[in-house]
């Protein structure tokens, strides 16, 4: 009898802990739709000065200022179709403030050619993005060789001697090259997935609980 009654605690606590899973899958669901429609009507919204705005992610914004063409980054990367090349990364100081600038990608061979530099710096669009984390299975920079995988922190100071915004400018536009990389809503959300997933665990195991209570009871 005691061994029926432990076995029945331990299922039910399973059961709570899968709905638990669930609902909080639920709450982050709901959290992300709201982002997600956050991040739409921002991207829908003209830009606006940088200088005179509350820096925020998904912002688009117009500014000016000085590009550093000497310390230019050149991080791998895949573009939309799935070819290797490089993101064009620059400092760039406006108003006193180091961003770094996403120019957007270029195939290999353009790599330290002149034509990916004419660009007109007193006219930026672009839209403010705070920089994700470092994927831990991404290799270590060459900074020597001006080969980057990620956009270290530490690898940038090395490189250029500054610190820079949190947030890194991604620019607009129909260049050709660098093509400037299209920034969307299109984040991860399978949280819907995952609450259906964890529901039908706590489901299927109090099936199989009340099937063997009412065989062996």
């Amino acid at each position: 009898m005691k061994h029926k009654f432990l076995f029945s605690v331990f299922i039910i606590f399973f059961i709570f802990v899968f709905i638990a899973l669930g609902t909080w899958q639920i709450i982050r669901l709901n959290w992300k739709n709201n982002l997600i429609l956050e991040i739409e009507n921002s991207l829908k919204n003209p830009p606006v000065e940088l200088s005179q705005s509350n820096k925020q992610n998904f912002l688009k914004i117009k500014t000016s200022g000085i590009i550093d063409f000497e310390k230019q980054i050149y991080l791998y990367n895949l573009n939309d179709s799935g070819t290797p090349g490089f993101e064009v990364i620059n400092p760039i100081l406006i108003n006193d403030e180091d961003y770094l600038l996403n120019r957007g990608w270029i195939p290999f061979e353009k790599k330290n050619t002149q034509e990916i530099n004419i660009f007109d710096q007193n006219d930026i669009v672009g839209t403010l993005k705070i920089q994700g984390r470092k994927n831990i299975f991404k290799p270590d920079n060459d900074i020597k060789e001006n080969y980057w995988f990620s956009l270290n922190r530490e690898d940038i100071l090395k490189f250029t001697g500054k610190k820079f915004s949190k947030y890194i400018i991604y620019l607009d536009g129909n260049y050709q090259y660098p093509r400037p990389k299209k920034i969307t809503a299109n984040i991860s959300n399978n949280h819907k997935k995952y609450a259906i997933t964890w529901f039908s665990l706590a489901i299927s195991i109090l099936l199989l609980y009340l099937y063997f209570r009412k065989k062996n009871y």
